[in-house]
């Protein structure tokens, strides 16, 4: 066995009460390192297409990477993956906290969970003692509450627990799960998976220790990376705002999503920065395990209507998903909100996807508030936002028609497709395509649906043709409103991401400040592990990857005539701000992208070579 891996693989089944343990697949570790890469890998094998996302026959599978559980600077990763059942297609999310390291402790690299437990359940692992419990006076609770639940009744506040709220027990489509109480796991629904298997959460305690390949190597590498780090320009204004210094700098580049992505400047965004957040309500900071730049806050509310409101974060998206996108000017507001999203259990990004939706139906009189359930949804009203959270968590009222997201609410009620601003079903992040023409490429083609994580292509934000031309030979890949150069881009950066998320490191630090690109990434391996791969064999890996997760979309219809964005970000531009005058040629990037990958101009498809060259062969038979 490498050092650095755990070694193991747990696999529980909740139908008879059984589990295993399985040695970890050395081969498949070489071919997807870990984490998001194990889930892929064993997800496309054994979950066929066309499985009910809710039913038992669906597979939960959480996973880590090799750096997880060392000194290695932000390693605290792990993903969680199963058929989505907001999507349809790979569902998969992602999270850091305390979790990932104490599942290695406990001796594993992967925990899958099969079947439907018979009534409402937690799964205890602590080492090899593997319980399922009766989730009694658990089940039902905020993801607060049955955190401190099943921390006392297990007698041991020391244990780690994955969470799913109540608003996944009542079948909300974008159900989250929460690590550390408000570490979110949150894009695709996963949470909801977990509550349809009858179960609340994991919970792990681990007293075992990971090994390092060559521990001197190892330790010099670092040693180095926290210095970088330390030194890094962007190092100060992470630790004090986290994410959430990103709003003020998309306000002024014009793409800053504002109104349901009407506007790309939002004029009140300094009285909801990041800067208003940290000088006013911030009073600690908070990081993941081996975290050596904690970007994460602790907030609190002294006074007003929202009085004695605190939590965590925000992180940008949720702070400007609850401001500039529903046009809310009151910050305490959207701190109270994003609490709330927290202990009920939702995925923030979709839930104001579908609000936002609304908002801007009522606003153009084409929703009513007969239909809405008395509710005036203009843009910006607190009270509304406040109630539909609670409404779609527990699927009364107009929030049962938001509960599966705005995709499906326009679906049901036979209007308003044209305003909703999402991929393949899932909703959008906080950036305007119009004014970030490769974080568009990257929604477009994104294997979970629309999403920036799969590729993150922030080199973009310096808008500079020479970095462009220096990596890709091509000047406007690195032009945030060019139109040319995103294949080479995306293709390149969501390798970048995959392999991030199979070792899992922080992509905020790791890639965001270029610290982990694929050279560095092969030795870290290398002196973790043992495992010797070149450059071009790491990037391969992070190829492998996203094929594979493409192809799981593949065999659910997925293709070119998926792979695009709502229309009003190629028809109709913005009209003021940094971005004004901006629209994006989806069919070019297209063209570009499937043409760096070697896939089907036509169809979006991979080609049997393009499989074949990545050792997928086991999937060219899936080809349509």
């Amino acid at each position: 066995m490498s050092k650095g891996y755990a070694g193991k693989v747990l696999r529980i089944n909740l139908s008879d009460g059984s589990h295993k343990i399985e040695p970890l697949d050395m081969k498949e570790a070489r071919q997807y390192i870990g984490g998001r890469g194990f889930n892929a890998a064993k997800l496309y094998r054994e979950v066929p297409a066309g499985t009910d996302p809710l039913g038992p026959e669906n597979k939960l599978m959480v996973a880590t990477g090799p750096l997880v559980g060392t000194m290695f600077p932000t390693a605290s990763r792990f993903n969680v993956s199963a058929r989505s059942p907001l999507t349809g297609i790979f569902g998969d999310t992602n999270a850091g906290g305390h979790f990932a390291p104490e599942m290695k402790f406990a001796g594993y690299d992967q925990i899958i969970v099969e079947g439907r437990a018979e009534k409402p359940s937690y799964i205890s692992i602590r080492d090899d003692v593997v319980d399922v419990k009766d989730a009694h006076g658990i089940w039902g609770g905020t993801v607060f509450e049955a955190d401190t639940g099943i921390r006392k009744q297990l007698g041991d506040p020391w244990t780690q627990t994955l969470i799913c709220g109540p608003a996944a027990e009542n079948g909300v489509k974008y159900g989250a799960l929460f690590a550390n109480q408000v570490r979110a796991a949150a894009r695709t629904g996963m949470g909801t998976v977990m509550a349809s298997k009858n179960i609340k959460g994991i919970a792990v305690r681990g007293t075992g220790s990971i090994e390092v390949h060559k521990p001197e190597g190892f330790k010099e590498l670092v040693l180095a990376l926290e210095e970088e780090i330390k030194s890094h320009e962007q190092y100060e204004g992470r630790r004090l705002m986290g994410t959430t210094r990103i709003l003020m700098m998309a306000d002024k580049g014009g793409f800053l999503p504002t109104r349901n992505y009407t506007q790309g400047t939002f004029e009140h965004a300094s009285e909801v920065s990041g800067e208003k957040l940290a000088a006013e309500y911030n009073v600690k900071g908070r990081g993941c395990f081996a975290c050596t730049i904690p970007c994460s806050r602790i907030y609190t509310i002294r006074d007003g209507p929202y009085r004695g409101v605190h939590g965590e974060g925000p992180e940008y998206e949720s702070l400007g998903s609850f401001t500039s996108r529903l046009g809310n000017n009151d910050i305490e507001m959207a701190l109270a909100a994003n609490d709330l999203c927290n202990q009920l259990g939702i995925d923030i990004l979709s839930t104001v996807g579908a609000i936002g939706w609304a908002m801007e139906l009522y606003e153009n009189g084409k929703l009513t508030q007969e239909e809405t359930g008395g509710l005036e949804l203009n843009w910006g009203n607190k009270e509304a936002i406040i109630t539909l959270i609670h409404q779609i968590s527990k699927r009364e009222g107009f929030g049962d028609i938001l509960a599966d997201g705005a995709f499906k609410a326009a679906e049901k009620l036979g209007k308003g497709q044209e305003y909703v601003v999402a991929v393949k079903g899932m909703d959008l992040i906080m950036a305007d395509p119009r004014g970030l023409k490769g974080f568009g490429l990257g929604y477009a083609v994104a294997t979970r649906g629309g999403d920036h994580l799969r590729s993150e292509p922030f080199i973009e934000l310096a808008d500079d043709p020479a970095i462009g031309q220096e990596m890709f030979g091509a000047p406007g890949a690195t032009m945030r409103r060019s139109d040319t150069g995103k294949g080479k881009l995306i293709s390149y950066f969501e390798d970048w991401c995959a392999v991030i998320d199979a070792l899992q490191p922080c992509k905020n630090i790791m890639q965001n400040m270029m610290l982990l690109q694929f050279p560095r990434a092969a030795e870290a391996l290398e002196l973790t592990t043992g495992i010797n791969l070149t450059e071009q064999e790491v990037r391969d890996v992070g190829s492998r990857i996203t094929t594979i997760e493409r192809m799981f979309g593949v065999r659910e219809g997925i293709g070119r005539k998926d792979d695009t964005v709502p229309k009003r970000f190629t028809d109709t531009p913005l009209m003021e701000g940094g971005s004004s005058g901006s629209v994006m040629d989806i069919e070019l990037m297209l063209d570009e992208y499937y043409t760096e990958r070697g896939w089907s101009l036509e169809s979006g498809h991979p080609t049997p070579e393009a499989l074949r060259a990545l050792d997928l062969d086991h999937a060219v038979k899936d080809i349509p």
